[in-house]
């Protein structure tokens, strides 16, 4: 399957997908995204995205038309024919001529889909090695990082610095020796037998499959706590594993070159993952 385009309801040509140099997303970074994942046709965790968008849209007074995005996504989910898919929404307000946000009627949204690959159960088993981020976690306006911007250039560092040194993905962590999230990802760590996650707020995104994973703990009787994480704290963990919606649920091996102890806690998670929401 090649890429999928679909802009402001309309299927078109890849090529034929382009935006004006004079548009926010360009200009500014100002645009909102989500990314999801495609089981078969199975659009997985769609409202639970699209609540985030939402939300997202209205902290930032953005246009964003619900009804018609769901009804686009749903048309794109029945095109699609690989067995897993990486959806990609963006909204935009269009076009500026000033500071002034453009009229709602210039606003857009674009659907695009293209196969991904899942990770293997060898891939899983073997964990992801992490660093820890060369900067810090960008935080413009309180509520921002709960948002996914089209801003995402500390993400963007931070994720390339990774692959620079040979690992999956980086960690944000404060000055004050706390880790906050990863690039791509949230963050869990099993301590004393209880599931540690930083808190949402400033600089911890909400993530989707974050929410998913606290409701899969509280399902199998496993106590989950929102709370500050040192890296201290995650280098002596029972275990500990990142989240997203593409790659569900991923045990970390290491951290800035020291082993993590490895346990099997985030199977059993993964498994009552899978059975909510794909069933």
């Amino acid at each position: 399957m090649s890429m999928l385009v679909c802009l402001n309801g309309t299927f078109i040509p890849r090529e034929d997908a382009q935006l004006s140099i004079l548009d926010g997303a360009f200009l500014y970074g100002d645009s909102l995204f989500e990314t999801l994942k495609a089981r078969g046709t199975k659009i997985l965790l769609l409202h639970e995205h699209l609540d985030r968008l939402e939300l997202s849209a209205k902290l930032l007074d953005f246009p964003c038309d619900r009804q018609k995005i769901e009804a686009s996504l749903r048309q794109l989910a029945a095109s699609l024919g690989s067995p897993t898919s990486r959806i990609r929404l963006t909204l935009g307000r269009g076009s500026h001529s000033s500071l002034e946000f453009p009229p709602a009627e210039k606003s857009w949204y674009l659907l695009t889909a293209s196969p991904c690959e899942e990770l293997t159960d060898a891939q899983r088993e073997a964990g992801a090695s992490c660093v820890s981020a060369p900067h810090q976690r960008v935080n413009p306006l309180s509520h921002l990082p709960q948002l996914k911007r089209g801003n995402y250039a500390d993400c963007l560092y931070a994720a390339n610095y990774a692959r620079e040194k040979g690992a999956r993905e980086a960690l944000f962590i404060n000055p004050q020796g706390q880790v906050l999230e990863g690039a791509t990802s949230n963050l869990f760590a099993l301590i004393e037998h209880k599931l540690i996650t930083p808190p949402t707020g400033k600089l911890v995104l909400a993530g989707v499959m974050r929410r998913q994973v606290i409701d899969a703990a509280t399902e199998l009787g496993i106590h989950t706590l929102e709370r500050p994480l040192s890296k201290t704290e995650l280098l002596g963990a029972q275990e500990a594993f990142l989240t997203s919606s593409l790659i569900d649920i991923l045990p970390i091996n290491a951290l800035d070159g020291q082993p993590l102890a490895r346990g099997t806690t985030w199977q059993a998670l993964r498994k009552t993952l899978r059975l909510r929401i794909e069933t």
